[in-house]
């Protein structure tokens, strides 16, 4: 009896011991795949938007999302930077100017550099600051050192945004930290962050310092790391701009680098890590690097080619030369024809003067225009009546250019000489016609030496 007894115990507890295990199959594996499937859902989605575009020219290669309204995060300091370069740039501050810690400025959280109420340091070490250790502190100290107040510095941002044409953008703090209890956020889009980044690239200093890897701070008693690990991941490549992150909004960057004559801006918005951001823009600019080249159709100070007539000017011809660079962004295995149109009157009447825009050349690919180039009066052009010895003047030297490219014959210095005679002859003789041409008593002569200085 004992032994079926025993036996009885231990078919019983193996029952049920077989239905908990039973009982915990069923339960456990529908919680897990849920979870799983809310993680891989997130890993499929590596931003919110992103943008693509050659910064000289501003034209948009790829995106998504591009005027999607999401919190820039820290890549708001970006606005401050400006406002600050455009305010050093117009004399109306330096970076050398002394700017104080006020209590307000060291009470600040987030990313900083640990500022102390009455601290003083340099604009500029402030600035790098707020670029390179993302200093929350020192941006709100800039603020108010450079309006008077916080709220005051922020209306310039916003001032300055939409006088740049960044119509979506809205920004209520200098940091980019998210907004307390009843405030508003800060807003933008990938398409004004370009905006602004092509605006900061004319101010050296801000590649300068957003360039910085790693520098100390307060006597190097606090070392600043840059946030923007781009610059270590694409070396000689990424040189610059900023990154921005708060939980609710995501990881931001606005990026630029540059490989020979070309450079490229990415935005990227919304990743759900700083490893998959980085990723993100290091493909973009990878491809951007690999599919595109620069076309250089327009050289600064280019003659264009088209005689213009000056009305008042007794027949005086001149001509306009571009006022810069034209470069165009094209992919390697793309061909088309680059068209340029020349649009200036025929005619001007009235006043000339050195520099003055004379009209534009129209630039077209493939018979979409990509861009215009003005044209002005030629610097070294004089609109009024030219004296005799300048044109003497002109004509030597044309012929001081005729005897450096002659000057290493030999055989045929007779006729290079001679041609030369003639050179400077017709110089004269265009001179004494266009001086002479209402004498009508002298037309005679003029018909008599033209054909004999023909011969020479």
């Amino acid at each position: 009896m004992k032994k079926v007894f025993v036996v009885l115990l231990i078919l019983l507890f193996w029952a049920t011991l077989t239905d908990a295990r039973t009982v915990q199959k069923k339960k456990v594996p529908a919680q897990k795949k849920v979870s799983t499937s809310k993680i891989n859902t997130e890993k499929e989605e590596p931003y919110k938007s992103y943008i693509v575009v050659e910064s000289s020219t501003g034209k948009v290669l790829e995106g998504e999302n591009i005027r999607a309204k999401r919190p820039p995060a820290s890549v708001t300091k970006l606005m401050l930077a400006y406002v600050v370069l455009d305010k050093v740039a117009k004399g109306e501050i330096n970076l050398t100017d002394k700017v104080t810690t006020s209590k307000d400025a060291s009470k600040i959280g987030g990313s900083q550099v640990y500022l102390k109420e009455g601290e003083v340091f340099t604009l500029e070490e402030m600035m790098k600051a707020i670029l390179v250790a993302s200093g929350n502190d020192a941006a709100y100290a800039v603020a108010e050192h450079v309006a008077g107040s916080k709220d005051e510095f922020v209306r310039l941002m916003n001032e300055k945004a939409k006088s740049l044409g960044m119509t979506d953008s809205e920004f209520h703090s200098p940091h980019g930290l998210p907004p307390s209890a009843g405030k508003e956020e800060d807003i933008s889009t990938c398409n004004d962050l370009v905006i602004l980044a092509r605006e900061l690239l004319k101010y050296p200093k801000l590649l300068e310092w957003t360039s910085i890897k790693s520098e100390g701070f307060r006597d190097n008693k606090f070392i600043m790391n840059n946030h923007n690990k781009l610059l270590m991941k694409m070396p000689n490549l990424a040189d610059g701009m900023k990154t921005g992150y708060y939980r609710e909004t995501g990881f931001n960057v606005v990026a630029t680098a540059k490989k020979g004559d070309l450079r490229f801006i990415v935005v990227v918005m919304g990743s759900p890590s700083a490893k998959i951001r980085d990723n993100v823009a290091m493909e973009k600019f990878k491809r951007a690097f690999s599919q595109y080249k620069i076309l250089n159709v327009v050289k600064k100070g280019e003659i264009i080619d088209r005689d213009i007539i000056l009305a008042d000017g007794k027949y005086r011809k001149i001509k306009g030369v571009a006022n810069v660079d034209f470069v165009y962004p094209v992919m390697n295995d793309k061909k088309g024809t680059v068209k340029k149109e020349i649009a200036i009157p025929e005619k001007i009447s009235g006043e000339i003067k050195e520099g003055q825009k004379l009209g534009e050349l129209v630039i077209k690919f493939e018979n979409e225009q990509i861009g215009k180039v003005e044209l002005f009066l030629q610097a070294d052009e004089q609109v009024d009546d030219l004296a005799l010895d300048r044109h003497v003047q002109g004509a030597g030297r044309l012929v001081q250019d005729d005897k450096g490219r002659v000057g290493g014959q030999r055989a045929g210095d007779g006729h290079h000489l001679l041609f030369a005679a003639a050179e400077r002859l017709r110089g004269l003789l265009h001179v004494v016609q266009r001086q002479l041409h209402h004498v009508q008593e002298h037309s005679g002569l003029l018909d008599d030496i033209l054909p004999r200085a023909v011969q020479l």
